[in-house]
């Protein structure tokens, strides 16, 4: 007797039968080309409808119309270019019984008139969008009347295309828009009381339901409270859903729990690590009893357990869970097997959302599979002849590289110079908000403990080490030391990053943590400081502080450094570093006026990044067959290394991760996969 039942049970959504309550709600990944969804936007989804996935809402803000800026690279329902293409891929999901539902949007003043056609943007008035700085022309009746019969045609190209149904979205896109107080001024029959402003998004429903007929599946999201915001609150939003339900017109609803237009309700609509678990189930409960309509959910709902208490409790009726299936797609078939213990957790750790919010496609930061389904999938043919692979260092470069090894059926010893596993996510991990990163150590630890890796710990490993084991393969994971490097000198005055999270007693005094990469382990680091009672100074050469981090998780290191009084010090070099006495005196060169000033603290700590540690590779490498040489092609293509049939007695000599260069746990993990696949 499964403890999921309930999620795994089935249900009846109008005409659709779903094999049981897990949902992907739509998503922008970056995987579309010219506006449509090919081959990999289509096998991205397969791989989710083959490991069990009920039913797909797929289309992140597909636009029905020119006017619509596509500024994440969404489908175009607005012609019928599209139609076979959802013909295709209907018949690849409808093979694994999954179902497939189009969302479909205007996305109003929410996107940027510089790209696409260069149409300047529309919305119920004129107030500018928090979000894309777009300033948009107020609607007009008869755009109000132009948008709705675009609604329909890409409802019927929908049906036409072979899809179970269309989703409607009126979040924070035009629907939405007329429906908040917060850029809705109108004084016409489109605006000022609920029902005014309801009138457009029931004017588009009315449209699709009539064109489409009764057995096409319609469904609606929408925010149900924008409180956070200072927008319409539950009451209202509950409203909203009672109203819908009364027309007749939709077969579903589906929510967002907060206000999602500004950079911080963004990161508040969809939670990420540091945050609660599925914060918004109550509010999705009162809205399912009071509209009486089947009701999906998604937001930090992260594991079986709570999604299958989300549909025992009354609260929902399916599950969204969208970025635990980017980290494993195969979470019901797992649980079906009786193997939660392997299902791949989301940590929470934002790459997916940042990623695209930044306008690249899509990745998710332990799972190189993701989105790489077709060239890298996460699935290992054997090995034509095993191998005796020797993996160095134990980190996630390693561990990964143990993992995919010996899944192709190879003898895979690891070495591990400490004895914990975890490498540097070990030290990520203690950082305030960033303790859920040692997922990936557990599950990675836990897997290679399955397959039975030889994992030997307090080993420092020395090239005849290596050697004694008579390997076939080694690759080296030793990552890197942090690299401390100023212009004119006094490096050594300043700690790493690493030493302020290992010491005993938190640092006290004024604290100048100095940021040359723009990622999450200065900006952790600031706020676990000054949670501690340090007195912080961030300060960077770029424009802002985490210039590297997107929507997804930069506002919440924000919220947490404004208020623990952290000073924020962009576009400032730190050059030199001298002694003051008791303290430590900095230079910092201005990047734009370039002149200098100088500053005193009690202790600087500098995030550079790492360099590698070479000796055991050097020492390793005139003694390999491929004297250490990495096939660079090869990786790229994913393809076999060359020499990898040495004659007796040699072996191939590999580094992947921190051990080549700096990068983050994604890169390092991908190099990782691709030479342990191609052993």
């Amino acid at each position: 007797m499964t403890p999921y039942a309930s999620f795994l049970s089935s249900f009846q959504l109008g005409p659709l039968k779903l094999r049981n309550r897990l949902v992907s709600t739509a998503h922008a990944n970056g995987y579309i080309s010219d506006g449509i969804p090919g081959e990999r936007y289509q096998r991205y989804h397969e791989e989710r409808a083959r490991g069990g996935l009920a039913l797909c809402v797929f289309g992140g803000s597909s636009n029905v119309a020119r006017d619509s800026g596509a500024i994440y690279g969404q489908i175009y329902v607005g012609n019928d270019k599209v139609i076979p293409h959802f013909q295709s891929f209907a018949k690849r999901m409808h093979a694994h019984d999954c179902a497939l539902i189009c969302q479909i949007s205007h996305m109003g003043r929410r996107t940027s008139w510089k790209g696409g056609d260069w149409i300047g943007t529309v919305g119920p008035s004129q107030v500018r969008d928090p979000g894309h700085n777009s300033m948009p022309r107020e609607a007009t009746h008869e755009d109000i009347e132009r948008i709705v019969k675009h609604f329909g045609d890409a409802a019927v190209r929908c049906q036409e295309g072979g899809l179970d149904g269309c989703e409607v979205l009126a979040t924070v896109h035009l629907l939405g828009q007329f429906l908040s107080p917060l850029s809705n001024f109108r004084e016409d029959a489109y605006g000022g009381t609920l029902e005014n402003r309801l009138r457009f998004l029931i004017e588009v429903l009315e449209e699709i339901r009539r064109r489409v007929g009764p057995d096409f599946v319609l469904g609606l999201r929408y925010t149900a409270d924008e409180s956070n915001e200072d927008g319409f609150d539950a009451s209202e939003g509950i409203e909203i859903a009672r109203i819908i339900a009364q027309t007749g017109l939709v077969s579903y609803l589906s929510l967002n729990g907060a206000y999602g237009g500004s950079a911080k309700g963004m990161s508040e609509a969809f939670p990420g690590m540091g945050t609660p678990s599925a914060p918004y189930l109550n509010m999705a409960r009162r809205v399912r009893e009071a509209s009486g309509i089947p009701t999906m959910h998604a937001a930090r709902i992260t594991d079986a357990a709570t999604a299958n208490f989300a549909i025992e409790s009354g609260a929902l009726d399916m599950v969204g869970m969208v970025r635990p299936q980017i980290a494993d797609p195969h979470i019901v078939s797992k649980l079906n097997a009786g193997s939660e213990h392997r299902i791949r957790p989301c940590v929470g750790a934002g790459a997916c959302v940042d990623r695209v919010d930044l306008g690249g496609d899509m990745i998710c930061v332990h799972n190189v599979s993701t989105g790489r389904e077709g060239r890298f999938p996460d699935a290992y043919s054997p090995a034509e002849r095993h191998k005796r692979v020797v993996v160095v260092g134990g980190g996630p470069a390693g561990l990964e590289a143990a993992r995919v090894s010996r899944l192709r059926g190879h003898d895979v010893t690891l070495l591990e110079a400490s004895d914990k596993l975890g490498g540097q996510l070990l030290l990520a991990s203690k950082a305030r908000s960033r303790g859920d990163m040692i997922g990936i150590v557990d599950w990675l630890a836990s897997e290679i403990d399955i397959l039975g890796v030889d994992v030997r710990h307090n080993v420092f490993a020395e090239p005849e080490d290596v050697i004694s084991f008579s390997p076939d393969a080694v690759i080296i994971a030793t990552g890197g030391i942090p690299m401390q490097r100023l212009e004119e000198g006094g490096e050594d005055l300043a700690m790493t990053g690493w030493d302020a999270l290992s010491l005993p007693k938190p640092l006290s005094g004024r604290c100048l943590i100095y940021d040359e990469v723009g990622s999450h382990p200065a900006v952790s680091l600031a706020e676990t400081l000054a949670a501690k009672g340090a007195i912080v100074e961030l300060m960077t050469p770029f424009r802002r502080a985490g210039n590297e981090l997107g929507g997804q998780t930069y506002p919440q290191y924000l919220e947490e450094l404004y208020c623990f009084g952290v000073v924020l010090t962009p576009d400032s070099r730190l050059i030199k570093l001298e002694r003051s006495g008791n303290r430590v005196r900095a230079f910092v060169k201005n990047m734009y006026t370039r002149q200098v000033a100088e500053l005193e603290y009690d202790h600087v700590i500098l995030e550079q990044g790492t360099i590698p540690v070479p000796d055991l590779f050097d020492g390793l490498k005139e003694r390999a067959a491929n004297r250490g040489i990495t096939d660079w092609d090869a990786l790229a293509d994913g393809k076999p290394q060359m020499l990898q049939d040495s004659p007796p007695g040699a072996f191939s000599l590999f580094a992947v991760g921190d051990a080549v260069s700096s990068r983050d746990v994604h890169a390092a993990m991908f190099d990782a996969n691709r030479i342990a696949r191609s052993l």
